[in-house]
């Protein structure tokens, strides 16, 4: 038998272990899932005969390279920074990988001796990176083929709660990773071109610099910049494209609300608070407002943030909690975020019935025999239950078909690389439609740039 090794069963891998599993006798596999928590995976896998959990630490030298010795294929759900230890046994073993993460400087420093050792490296093949680039290039491609130039290329994808699970003001709850989320687009000014122009959105700016998108049968979206628009240009081959521009999805109004957290300072994630674990979820917001002997808590925010009290701004802090003395934030030297993060979870927790939804949107602007076209083109996934949740089926479902087409020998270009090139995209994205994970693209009139990025 084949044997395939997955490393990590955490939340995303459902499908991928299922779709593993239900393939195992067709393709004569055998699924071995390694976890620092043993009882973890055995769930994951059931009595599956075709299938076993062992206990792996990434940090065990001896375990580690024992398990990736006895693969024939290894696939890494590990948090990226850990990658590198998986993939350096990779190459001394002789064994392809396959990760959803971003390619790290010391992965692509792999490259050459992937090549010597022909082995696949492949990454960034989950959702997003993943999906988004698969579905991208088939367009890109496309218009190429037939003579086309790209002109304006823009690309957002977001993870929400579904619309049947959509019961609070926000409309979100946390379907993926709560600290990415408190986090997003700290580190740097977002940058991405516009109409030539090179144009930049500083972090106290980047959540009121939004625009709006919509999908046919889900209504009105936002999206607010990506951190870097720029870092595929050339990978998809856009050296001279015009407008280039990524983007987070959320419903509209949440990047307004959001704001606020953000000009208070309670995304910092740069320093601690004293006493932390005495506050109370009101002596935490307080912390940041000034000092008045006379004004509330509540009317000092307003006053600093000029948020009337009938805004449904209001109304959504409001339904957070956030002002409450007797709630404790219990989190011992916790940073700003961390506290945020702790107060959002006991609102944005996904209920057991809950479903999440996977939203991604791609526009495509490019020129032939002298006149201006467009092609959106849009992708719609919802999740079944907590475990097989959209996020599981759209970042699993990618990763697993690459990692057989690579057993099988239908991808074999050798290397660190990622998932742009037909070899890999065609037969993923054509299997991924027996999942329902489809993208709908349709020619509109040409709208060129967007006024609201200026």
């Amino acid at each position: 038998m084949r044997n395939i090794l997955i490393i990590g069963s955490g939340k995303s891998s459902a499908f991928l272990i299922k779709y593993f599993l239900d393939h195992s006798k067709k393709e004569n596999l055998k699924i071995t899932v390694g976890d620092v928590s043993i009882i973890n995976a055995q769930k994951m896998i059931g009595k599956h005969p075709n299938a076993k959990a062992i206990h792996l630490d990434v940090f065990d030298d001896i375990t580690r390279a024992n398990a990736i010795l006895n693969a024939d294929i290894v696939v890494s759900m590990l948090p990226a920074r850990f990658h590198i230890k998986v993939a350096k046994d990779c190459i001394l073993h002789k064994k392809h990988l396959v990760t959803a993460s971003y390619i790290s400087k010391d992965m692509q420093a792999l490259h050459t001796d992937a090549l010597k050792n022909n082995l696949v490296f492949m990454n960034e093949i989950g959702v997003d990176p993943g999906l988004d680039h698969m579905s991208a290039m088939k367009v890109i491609d496309a218009i190429r083929n037939k003579g086309g130039e790209m002109t304006l290329f823009e690309s957002f994808t977001g993870g929400l709660v579904a619309p049947e699970s959509d019961t609070n003001l926000w409309n979100y709850k946390f379907t993926w990773n709560p600290r990415n989320v408190v986090t997003a687009g700290q580190g740097g000014a977002a940058k991405f071109l516009q109409e030539n122009t090179y144009k930049y959105i500083p972090y106290n700016r980047l959540f009121r610099r939004t625009e709006f998108l919509d999908i046919e049968g889900y209504g009105r979206f936002e999206a607010y910049a990506n951190r870097d628009s720029l870092k595929y240009q050339n990978v998809y081959g856009l050296k001279n494209i015009k407008t280039l521009y990524r983007g987070t999805i959320r419903r509209v109004g949440f990047s307004r609300a959001w704001n606020i957290f953000v000009q208070l300072g309670m995304t910092d994630d740069s320093y601690i608070l004293d006493d932390s674990e005495n506050m109370s979820y009101r002596d935490f917001v307080n912390s940041f407002l000034p000092y008045s002997p006379t004004d509330s808590v509540e009317l000092k925010l307003r006053h600093a943030l000029k948020i009337d009290q009938d805004d449904i701004v209001w109304n959504k802090l409001l339904e957070l909690n956030i002002f409450s003395a007797t709630k404790k934030v219990e989190l011992k030297h916790a940073t700003p975020a961390q506290i945020l993060q702790k107060i959002l979870l006991d609102s944005w927790t996904l209920n057991n019935d809950d479903k999440d939804m996977i939203v991604m949107y791609h526009k495509f602007g490019y020129k032939l025999n002298n006149k201006m076209h467009q092609i959106d083109a849009t992708m719609v996934a919802i999740g079944e239950n907590q475990t097989y949740t959209a996020m599981a089926k759209t970042v699993g479902l990618p990763l697993a078909i690459a990692t057989l087409a690579i057993l099988n020998k239908q991808i074999t270009t050798p290397g660190v690389q990622i998932p742009i090139t037909k070899e890999v995209y065609l037969p993923i994205l054509k299997e991924l439609e027996n999942y329902n994970i489809t993208f709908n693209e349709i020619n509109v009139p040409y709208l060129g740039y967007n006024p609201l990025h200026l």
